[in-house]
């Protein structure tokens, strides 16, 4: 009961993150060809649309990246997990990510950020608080966190089955 419940949530959240990105690619891409636009056929370069697309990638590519953890497709160093049995191999793996993720993206995530937000500082351009720019590093560890102790979860679970 408890694993179809965690498959739903994970269904749900892998669901929300596709749209998330969808969403987050489609601006960029707008961005980027008014910014080109502007620049080239108006003559009159958009002040914004820099700025915009930088914190765009920011997030497109943190929330990418605790999507890929999700889908087993993150990024991975091959020559120790080949010697080590399946058990050792997610353990080490998910292990890792997940250290990494909980110490230096959410923790240190949330320090910048209400660090950040404290200090009321502001982009350049939009004016936008930075600390909703640098957010995106704790959602994202949270994600692949939330992943990594999935991936744990399931791989003991499809072996006692």
């Amino acid at each position: 009961m408890k694993s179809r419940n965690l498959n739903k949530l994970t269904k749900h959240i892998d669901n929300s993150l596709k749209v998330a990105l969808a969403v987050l690619m489609a601006l960029l891409v707008v961005n980027v060809c008014w910014q080109v636009f502007s620049r080239y056929v108006l003559l009159s370069p958009s002040s914004f649309t820099d700025e915009l697309a930088r914190y765009l990638l920011i997030w497109l590519s943190l929330i990418g990246a605790a999507y890929m953890v999700g889908q087993n497709e993150h990024l991975a160093i091959n020559i120790l997990s080949e010697k080590m049995n399946a058990t050792t191999n997610i353990l080490i793996k998910n292990g890792s990510v997940l250290f990494f993720a909980l110490s230096v993206m959410v923790i240190g995530g949330i320090l910048l950020v209400s660090t950040i937000l404290e200090l009321e500082q502001r982009s350049a351009t939009l004016q936008i608080p930075m600390g909703y720019i640098y957010l995106a590093l704790p959602i994202s560890g949270v994600l692949i966190c939330y992943y990594s102790l999935t991936n744990i979860f399931q791989f003991f679970n499809e072996k006692e089955s």
